[in-house]
């Protein structure tokens, strides 16, 4: 199958317009970007669809080779349609920006700049687990069996109640306890609450 040289490089050209046209800040531009790059897609079914051949009618007469290929047509209309609402959405969207903003070009999302500007490293997702993830502290049992944790308060002997390590400080095992019950005695009643 040969392919006709006009069509290739009016294609081509077509394609590269789009796609700078893409690429701009206007709305309007993309809307003709898409519409270039629209029709250039037509031209290439065309072109991929070969030469014109008979019209697709049954003869018992005529060689199967004979018959023009009707798919690329039905899929250059399918495309011209696609085209059709995208170009209509599009429009929507311009006149919508156009009546908010008065002006046609995409600005900087102020969001969009703190993402981008935002290291890949995330010091929490990043950082080494340690060996015991548990939320619940009382669970883990003293190296006796007995005991809820092996930390004793430091100022009689470890005779008194046991104490734990919970988020960094070392907290009576009861108050901890406490925290896990709804209403939580560890904070102070108040608009923003505290830790006691």
């Amino acid at each position: 199958m040969s392919v006709n040289l006009t069509l290739l490089i009016v294609m081509g050209a077509l394609y590269a317009c789009g796609i700078y046209l893409i690429l701009e800040r206007s709305l309007t531009r993309v809307l003709l970007g898409l519409m270039l790059l629209a029709n250039a897609t037509n031209l290439l079914i065309l072109a991929t669809g070969g030469y014109a051949g008979l019209a697709p009618l049954y003869s018992k007469d005529i060689a199967a080779g004979d018959y023009n290929d009707p798919l690329p047509q039905a899929l250059i209309l399918t495309s011209i349609v696609i085209s059709f609402a995208v170009t209509a959405f599009m429009l929507g969207i311009i006149y919508r920006t156009w009546v908010l903003a008065r002006r046609d070009e995409i600005q900087d999302d102020v969001e969009d700049l703190r993402v981008a500007e935002t290291p890949s490293f995330d010091a929490e997702d990043d950082a080494e687990i340690p060996a015991e993830t548990s939320e619940f502290p009382l669970t883990m049992l003293g190296g006796n069996g007995r005991d809820i944790s092996d930390h004793r308060p430091s100022g009689d002997g470890g005779s008194a109640t046991a104490t734990l390590v919970a988020g960094g400080r070392e907290m009576l095992a009861e108050h901890a306890a406490a925290e896990e019950k709804p209403g939580s005695q560890n904070i102070a009643p108040g608009p923003e609450g505290g830790g006691k």
